[in-house]
């Protein structure tokens, strides 16, 4: 799926009540490949991606992101609860990553958002704060891929603005779950 970019600036997207941003440092590459793997594990997206399938392959798998010449931390995110007082610790929720190909294109990785959270705006959230990076880094076009069962994402990208591409199938073997 496709987003474009060029056709109006973007308004930075605000979270619910309870939830804050949290910007990409490489100090949370482990929670950014733990969020991903707690979101993924139960979903056909780890039967067809090895690399959602566990813990050490997606951090394989953020490894990989990061190192990249084309990471773009501008849209990689976290979002996190806001702490209760008196507490230092953060949980966390839900993740995303960009890539900037060239000056004019860009991919996101990897909507992740754990069970418990979703149907709350988060992953459009996510979403739009991703898209949001990739524009104030001058890219025009932006493209995901998502599982062609995935009808609750689909049906998400194209309430936001993404347009169908190309649609490509993948034959596996799904193990029972």
């Amino acid at each position: 799926m496709a987003y474009d970019l060029g056709k109006r600036p973007l308004k930075e997207p605000v979270l619910p009540d309870g939830y804050v941003w949290v910007p990409w440092s490489p100090a949370l590459l482990n929670i950014h490949a733990e969020v991903k793997y707690r979101s993924f594990c139960n979903e056909v997206d780890a039967d067809l991606f090895p690399s959602f399938s566990t813990l050490d392959n997606c951090k394989r798998l953020m490894d990989s992101i990061v190192s990249r010449s084309e990471f773009l931390p501008a849209a990689t995110w976290l979002i996190g609860l806001t702490p209760p007082p008196n507490s230092r610790r953060r949980e966390y929720c839900a993740t995303i990553q960009g890539l900037k190909y060239s000056p004019e294109a860009g991919g996101i990785q990897n909507v992740a958002v754990l069970p418990g959270f979703r149907h709350q705006g988060l992953g459009e959230a996510l979403v739009r704060k991703a898209l949001f990076g990739f524009q104030q880094n001058g890219v025009r076009k932006v493209a995901l891929h998502v599982t062609a069962d995935n009808h609750t994402a689909i049906q998400l990208y194209l309430r936001i603005g993404f347009h169908t591409v190309q649609t490509v199938y993948k034959e596996t073997m799904v193990s029972d779950k």
